[in-house]
């Protein structure tokens, strides 16, 4: 994917994190997130006083996708306002691997960025083969 592709991407993931409720944390997240098609999906964090029912922003975007009927992804942007990048939770890993197990992600902290393939992030993740 070229640069302007991914500059693309942390624009729309800057832009949903400016939408993010994070009463609780403080920790604004925003992702975007590339469909096959082209189409881009965006989601930020969603905090909940009962913790537990907080969305994340990655979560939120694949929701998105899959809503629109995206089934096919390349790749996602994370923006936090974090110090360093931070790579999706375990539970947004585990969902990301059910439709983009070889998912290209980047992550943006002001201007630090960290560059991670999901395959490598959550090696042996549990999948449908599993279920027998």
């Amino acid at each position: 994917m070229d640069e302007s592709a991914w500059a693309d991407l942390k624009r729309a993931a800057l832009e949903a994190r400016a939408n993010a409720y994070a009463p609780y944390s403080g920790f604004a997240v925003g992702a975007a997130l590339l469909g096959e098609s082209g189409r881009v999906f965006t989601g930020c964090n969603v905090e909940n006083a009962s913790y537990g029912a907080t969305i994340c922003a990655e979560r939120a975007a694949l929701a998105a996708a899959v809503v629109a009927g995206e089934r096919e992804l390349r790749a996602l942007v994370i923006a936090s306002g974090a110090k360093s990048p931070t790579p999706p939770c375990g539970i947004c890993r585990q969902c990301l691997t059910e439709l983009a197990p070889g998912l290209a992600i980047r992550s943006y902290a002001g201007d630090a960025r960290g560059d991670y393939e999901l395959a490598s992030l959550f090696p042996e993740a549990f999948g449908r083969g599993n279920l027998d």
